[in-house]
């Protein structure tokens, strides 16, 4: 297994789900990373997706000891470097890229990057990676993509993203070749605003037993 695949799977070290983060108000991001680390799921991820978030991500990496904070919706290399320079401990992309894998290849931190189709899958692999998200998972085949994948692609293990929710997670965490999902259910918006931590924080206990 190549190194970068260990080190990416040694952050995220069993924990059956990623919440995916969209951070709209940065006083929110060190609460909320708290919240879910006490639950159970320290590895988050803080999408690029708002202008907050690189200050998010800053924040969490310098103030969340327990938190694994990492940086998603990368969409090119001068966005991967901006995140791992804020201290993001992995990168998630939602497609891939040679500019992306070509800047993954220069940096100590590792790149999860998105991947539907068997030729996707395979320019990954050809890069050396093992480990790949496959986004959006519900809208590309889902549950029965991934089965039909397993065989002619054995070594390649996946975390689904899109479309994943509390109730359809356990079936896809089910199968062999899914190492974790992404998520946004864990961390509801409505209760983001309202400061909700003891909530969200129940909500992330539940996500991590979904395995057990």
């Amino acid at each position: 297994m190549p190194s970068k695949t260990e080190k990416l799977l040694s952050l995220l070290n069993g924990q059956p789900v990623i919440p995916v983060l969209k951070i709209t108000d940065v006083a929110n991001a060190v609460p909320l990373a708290r919240a879910l680390a006490r639950g159970g799921l320290p590895a988050i991820e803080i999408t690029l997706r708002t202008a907050d978030a690189l200050e998010a991500i800053r924040r969490v990496a310098a103030e969340v000891e327990e938190a694994i904070v990492g940086a998603g919706t990368i969409l090119d290399s001068r966005q991967f470097d901006e995140a791992a320079s804020a201290g993001s401990r992995f990168i998630v992309s939602p497609g891939i890229t040679r500019e992306l894998l070509s800047a993954a290849a220069d940096s100590e931190v590792p790149l999860l990057p998105g991947a539907i189709t068997p030729g996707e899958i395979m320019a990954a692999r050809e890069a050396g990676l093992r480990f790949l998200k496959f986004f959006p998972a519900e809208q590309s085949g889902g549950i029965a993509s991934l089965k039909a994948f397993a065989s002619p692609l054995a070594d390649v293990k996946f975390c689904p993203t899109g479309g994943i929710t509390g109730k359809n997670a356990a079936d896809y965490l089910s199968l062999p070749n899914v190492i974790c999902v992404g998520g946004s259910w864990v961390a509801p918006d409505d209760m983001v605003k309202a400061g909700k931590w003891d909530e969200i924080e129940a909500l992330a206990r539940a996500a991590s037993q979904l395995r057990k």
